[in-house]
C-alpha cells in the first residue's frame, strides 16, 4: 500500500491540529484533576477532535479516499468545522470552570493552563482549516464546503447547545413546547441533510435537492422565527408568568439558574434564526443560478 505524503499548508495545519488537541487532553488528563461533567465534556472535545484528525491523515497518507465509505469532498471540512466549534467551546469552558479556583495547588493549575492554551491553539488550527478547505466562489467542490454546508454545521452545533440549556424549562407551557418542537424538527432535517452530503445520497431523493434545501431553509427560517417570538414572551413576560428581571437567587457562583438558561436559549434561537435566514439567502441564490 503507497503512502502518500505531499507537504502543503493543509497537511501542516491538520498536523498542528492533532498535536495541539492530543496536548490539550493529555494535560487534562494526566494533571488537572478534573472533575465535573464540565470536565469531562472538555476531554470529549479534545479526545473526539484529535482521533477524527488522526482518522483523516491516516485515510490521505495511504490514499484510501476512493474507499471510505463517505465523501471525501465533504466529511473533512464537516469535521474540521465541528472540531473547530467544539474546542471553541471547551476554550471557552474550561478556564471558567478550572482556572479561577482558589486553593488549587500550583503544579495543578499549570496544566491547566496549558490545556487551555493548547485548545485555543487547537481552535485556531481547526479554524485554519476549514479557511483552507472552504470552496472559493465559482469552485466546484462538495456542499459541506459552500457558505451553506458550513451554516448547516453551525446551526445544528447551536441547536445541540440549546437542548443542553432547555431540558428543565419548555414543559411549563404549551407554547415552550412548540419552541422545543422546532428546535427538535430543524436539528433533524438540518443532520438529515449532512448525512445525505457525507455519504453522497442526494441523488437518491426524489426531488432536485437544490430546491429541497431552499424549502427547507425557508420552512425554518419561519420556525425560528416564531421561536425568537415566542420563547421570550414565556419566560420573561410577567404576564405569562416570566420574569423580566433575573432573581437574586441566581447569583450563586459556577451555576446557572433557569433565568439564566433561558436567557442562553433566548440568544441562541435569535443567532439560529439569523444563520438560518442567511442560509435561505444562500441556497434561493443556489436555486437561481442553478436554473
Amino acid at each position: 500500500m503507497a503512502i502518500v505524503l505531499k507537504s502543503t499548508p493543509l497537511l501542516w495545519t491538520r498536523l498542528a491540529a492533532l498535536a495541539c488537541s492530543c496536548v490539550a487532553f493529555s494535560m487534562a488528563v494526566h494533571g488537572a484533576r478534573i472533575q465535573f461533567r464540565t470536565g469531562d465534556f472538555c476531554i470529549f472535545c479534545w479526545a473526539f477532535s484529535f482521533a477524527g484528525t488522526l482518522l483523516v491523515l491516516l485515510v490521505e497518507l495511504f490514499g484510501l479516499q476512493t474507499k471510505a465509505p463517505v465523501s471525501w469532498k465533504n466529511f473533512p471540512i464537516t469535521f474540521a468545522c465541528y472540531a473547530a466549534l467544539l474546542c471553541l467551546s471547551a476554550s471557552i469552558i474550561f478556564p471558567l470552570y478550572f482556572l479561577d479556583v482558589s486553593g488549587a495547588q500550583s503544579e495543578i493549575r499549570n496544566y491547566r493552563i496549558v490545556s487551555t492554551v493548547f485548545s485555543c491553539l487547537a481552535t485556531i488550527a481547526y479554524m485554519s482549516e476549514v479557511s483552507i478547505t472552504k470552496a472559493s466562489p465559482g469552485e466546484i467542490t462538495g456542499y459541506m464546503a459552500t457558505a451553506p454546508g458550513l451554516l448547516k454545521v453551525f446551526e445544528t452545533f447551536l441547536a445541540c447547545i440549546i437542548f443542553v440549556f432547555i431540558s428543565e424549562l419548555y414543559e411549563r407551557h404549551d407554547a415552550l413546547k412548540y419552541c422545543m418542537s422546532v428546535y427538535c424538527i430543524c436539528f433533524i432535517l438540518s443532520a438529515i441533510i449532512i448525512l445525505l452530503c457525507i455519504g453522497e445520497c442526494t441523488g437518491f431523493l426524489p426531488f432536485p435537492f437544490a430546491r429541497f434545501l431552499s424549502a427547507y431553509a425557508l420552512l425554518a427560517v419561519v420556525l425560528y422565527l416564531s421561536a425568537t417570538i415566542i420563547w421570550p414572551i414565556y419566560n420573561f413576560d410577567p404576564k405569562h408568568g416570566g420574569s423580566k428581571t433575573r432573581h437574586s437567587g441566581c447569583s450563586s457562583r459556577g451555576e446557572l439558574c433557569q433565568w439564566d438558561k433561558a436567557m442562553v436559549v433566548a440568544v441562541l434561537t435569535a443567532v439560529n434564526f439569523i444563520l438560518y435566514l442567511a442560509d435561505l439567502i444562500y441556497s434561493t441564490r443556489l436555486v437561481f443560478v442553478s436554473a
